[in-house]
């Protein structure tokens, strides 16, 4: 992949690309190493228990909350075939209309696209079990890696902590005196509470992954307040959790927002496209020679007349537009034509501005540099944000509340 192309995938807040970068490259080391020194201020025993709870946690949570979904996914894919459904029907077709639908798809497509109409008359005489199927595919993507993220995995941390204390010179925890001392009564939760997952309706089975992501974040959010071994470790998992889900999904979206609208500003220079996008030279080639042809509107018709222009081609890669091999669209899949419609709106406006500019090419450099620096400045101040302040903020209301510079979790209490 070209630097160009990495800088496009973590700038896409859509993907999970700079999640990666974020949670596993920056935010987890720099977190470990923070709650290492924090905790050393109590005791070298507490600071490595501390530590080798943070790591399990935060890498054994990115694995499931990186790789369970789309796992899930899969399986859930598997298990429909198996039972004689195509899983690319989106269920969205069932809401017909003049221009899309199960049943406009299949009249419009039955002669080109017969293989794909079959599995698409197969879900229409059979809506109800495939709405069912998708919402149980729904549910396994989500409620399983909550239930290890959130459940099995803190229980079996803390029990591997249990079981290394046992071992350890020191029975109690030097800091329990500041406790004491402080009139700090550590109480234990002695159950959990269960997942509910009531209500799911079968269109939430077009969630992309990074929104299961979110959603799951909410499930892991709710475990590890539930699994917390005292109130106090609770507050925190909850305030931490919380602040975690914002920083990861609402943040960086304010953030490049508000970067490209500055960048815009002071430099005279629509950042509004995808990298990629910036230095594909067919592309800018249509702009200058004046041939990229940009619909208005009947968005859907264009696509199918026009398979292998470029617009079709950007709407395929930057709009969810699916292609059958032989450029036949895919009549399984629903074509959102307000994204395609906001997309071109600003493929329009970047192509007036750039041949305005009198130099097609100046500017689209030009505009490349400043939005790659939009996305590294993105990737840095959220990630400054989780893998620094808060932190740092966590530890301040954890000396207010408790009294003391060690894991909530860790302390036991006094005989």
């Amino acid at each position: 992949m070209s630097l160009t192309g990495i800088i496009s995938a973590i700038g896409n807040n859509s993907s999970v690309y700079p999640l990666i970068v974020r949670d596993c490259g920056i935010e987890v080391p720099a977190k470990a190493a923070m709650t290492y020194n924090q905790n050393l201020k109590d005791s070298k025993q507490m600071a490595n228990n501390a530590l080798r709870e943070r790591l399990i946690d935060e890498y054994g949570t990115s694995i499931v909350w990186l790789g369970g979904i789309p796992l899930m996914n899969k399986f859930g894919d598997w298990i429909i075939k198996k039972l004689g459904y195509d899983p690319n029907v989106n269920i969205t077709l069932l809401k017909e209309d003049n221009k899309q639908g199960l049943k406009y798809n299949i009249e419009k497509f039955k002669k080109i696209a017969p293989e794909e109409v079959k599995s698409m008359e197969k879900v229409l005489k059979n809506k109800s079990a495939y709405q069912k199927l998708l919402a149980g595919k729904f549910i396994l993507s989500t409620a399983i890696p909550v239930a290890v993220m959130g459940y099995f995995l803190p229980k079996a941390n803390f029990a591997l902590t249990d079981k290394l204390k046992k071992r350890q010179d020191a029975v109690k925890p030097i800091v329990q005196d500041t406790y004491e001392a402080k009139g700090v009564n550590i109480i234990t939760f002695s159950s959990s509470p269960s997942p509910s997952f009531k209500g799911l309706s079968a269109s939430l089975a077009n969630m992309s992954t990074v929104n299961k992501m979110a959603l799951t974040d909410g499930g892991l959010t709710v475990g590890r307040v539930g699994t917390a071994r005292n109130k106090y470790e609770a507050m925190e998992n909850g305030f931490k959790m919380s602040m975690m889900m914002f920083l990861n999904f609402v943040a960086p979206i304010w953030i490049a927002k508000g970067l490209d609208n500055l960048s815009g500003r002071l430099f005279n220079t629509n950042v509004n496209l995808d990298p990629n996008l910036l230095d594909d030279k067919t592309f800018l080639k249509e702009i200058k020679d004046g041939t990229l042809n940009i619909p208005e509107n009947n968005f859907i018709e264009y696509l199918d007349k026009n398979p292998d222009s470029k617009v079709s081609k950007l709407c395929e890669k930057y709009c969810g537009v699916k292609y059958l091999k032989n450029r036949i669209r895919d009549p399984r899949e629903f074509v959102d034509e307000k994204k395609i419609g906001s997309f071109l709106d600003e493929v329009r406006k970047f192509a007036r501005d750039t041949k305005a500019s009198n130099n097609v090419e100046k500017y689209a450099k030009k505009a490349l540099r400043v939005k790659s620096a939009n996305i590294l400045a993105n990737v840095a101040i959220s990630s400054f944000l989780l893998a620094m302040v808060l932190p740092k903020v966590t530890f301040i209301l954890r000396k207010k509340v408790t009294g003391s510079d060690a894991e909530p979790g860790l302390m036991t209490k006094q005989a």
